[in-house]
């Protein structure tokens, strides 16, 4: 079951999961509590807020509030943008003619089934190396211009080297431990979708089985009433593991 709760209502559950007698451990990947028995079997899934820091961050940290990036990357499109504790201060949105439209798959997927074709394949891979440099720029400024604390990002499998191989660099590589890999089927990228994303991202999201209720039971108390409204999408993990892997 998943059920999804505001900044609050997490909180409260963060504070009753640290008092719990189960024992919990924090997975800063994926950013979530993971409440684990005597045989270290997993019982239950909690992940925080993207707003809510760590629980072992200092206070004084936790104070500054948190400072995010989200980059959501398809063939052709891209909507990326800079947010401090959920709201967001600045976006940007990119397009590019990397589709072959006879086909409706990407240039990058065609040249490694049929090799290169002529005039339009180097217009469609000049626009990819454009595409790339273009988002990268951004999230230089991002970069140099804000103390970033977690990077959420969905970037399609075979799109990855090209945005961390491009000519302008990534202010960040691969393995940088503040990426946190977005759990959640991504629409093609606009404005609109990012915000979805980050509506999402906002929330807690208690993920456990039936059998493990009175545990919940344990878990909510205090939050009555302060339930959100479940997802019109449901965490995807086969889509994570194959559109959005990093390695």
């Amino acid at each position: 079951m998943n059920r999804f709760f505001n900044r609050d209502a997490s909180a409260q559950i963060l504070q009753n999961i640290h008092q719990s007698a189960v024992r919990s451990v924090y997975d800063h990947a994926k950013h979530r509590m993971v409440l684990v028995d005597a045989q270290e079997k997993e019982l239950a899934f909690f992940r925080l807020p993207i707003t809510l820091p760590p629980p072992n961050q200092p206070l004084h940290e936790e104070a500054e509030g948190v400072h995010y990036v989200i980059l959501l990357v398809q063939s052709g499109s891209c909507a990326m943008g800079y947010f401090e504790d959920g709201f967001n201060l600045n976006h940007k949105v990119f397009r590019a003619y990397m589709v072959r439209k006879k086909q409706g798959k990407s240039q990058i997927k065609h040249l490694k089934t049929k090799g290169k074709s002529r005039a339009g394949s180097r217009v469609r891979l000049g626009e990819t190396v454009e595409f790339f440099e273009n988002i990268n720029e951004r999230l230089q400024e991002y970069f140099q211009d804000h103390q970033v604390h977690r990077i959420c990002m969905s970037v399609s499998k075979i799109l990855v080297p090209y945005l961390f191989d491009s000519n302008v660099k990534t202010p960040f590589d691969k393995r940088d431990e503040r990426i946190f890999k977005i759990p959640k089927h991504v629409h093609t990228p606009i404005y609109e979708v990012m915000l979805n994303i980050n509506r999402f991202l906002q929330k807690g999201e208690l993920i456990y089985e039936p059998a493990q209720e009175e545990l919940v039971k344990e878990l909510l108390r205090g939050v009555d009433g302060q339930e959100e409204d479940e997802e019109e999408e449901d965490f995807d993990e086969e889509a994570l593991n194959e559109e959005e892997e990093l390695d």
